[in-house]
């Protein structure tokens, strides 16, 4: 998905749910501070919104524009309709998310994850694709090592997600600091 695309999915999204104001927390998130971020992390044809004061609409976000729909089939990717307990978030994670707005959103705010935030959610997660999304991250010196401890020590995590969680924080990038 391009930065253009999920301004598309912003402006149909917030037509659909009738909102202002969305919430983008999947790997997608990261077009809202690096537009321009490297092909590896936009590999994903999906975007996760949910409206911000109204996520109980993302329902009607899933059944218009989402995975098989009309829309899918027409431009190659879709909005997956979530909410914020999709994702494992950070203590004042809406503090930081990062704003899309501009004439393709036309009046809707597609408001993103801030990229420290979503590789936090992506290691707790964990799932191979997950990991593979923070190694690129790292790669690309687009997270710190500092930042990203001082956000899981701010998760609501249970010690043994956490311990893992941190685990796989050191892994990775311990092993690809030599790269």
């Amino acid at each position: 998905m391009t930065r253009t695309q999920l301004e598309h999915v912003i402006r149909a999204a917030g037509a659909i749910a009738d909102t202002q104001d969305l919430v983008v927390i999947g790997s997608q998130a990261i077009l809202g501070q690096f537009p321009d971020a490297p092909p590896e992390l936009l590999v994903s044809n999906e975007a996760d919104v949910f409206p911000s004061e109204a996520p109980a609409r993302s329902d009607l976000i899933d059944g218009s524009i989402g995975q098989d729909s009309p829309f899918q089939r027409e431009f190659g990717y879709f909005a997956h309709g979530v909410d914020e307990t999709t994702a494992i978030l950070t203590k004042g994670w809406r503090g930081r998310l990062v704003l899309v707005a501009n004439e393709n959103t036309r009046s809707v705010r597609g408001w993103c994850l801030e990229v420290h935030d979503l590789a936090i959610a992506k290691y707790a997660a964990g799932p191979e694709n997950g990991l593979e999304f923070t190694a690129a991250l790292i790669r690309h010196r687009m997270i710190s090592r500092v930042t990203m401890l001082e956000r899981l020590a701010i998760t609501t995590l249970d010690p043994q997600l956490r311990a893992l969680t941190y685990a796989r924080i050191e892994r990775q990038f311990s092993s690809l600091r030599e790269v």
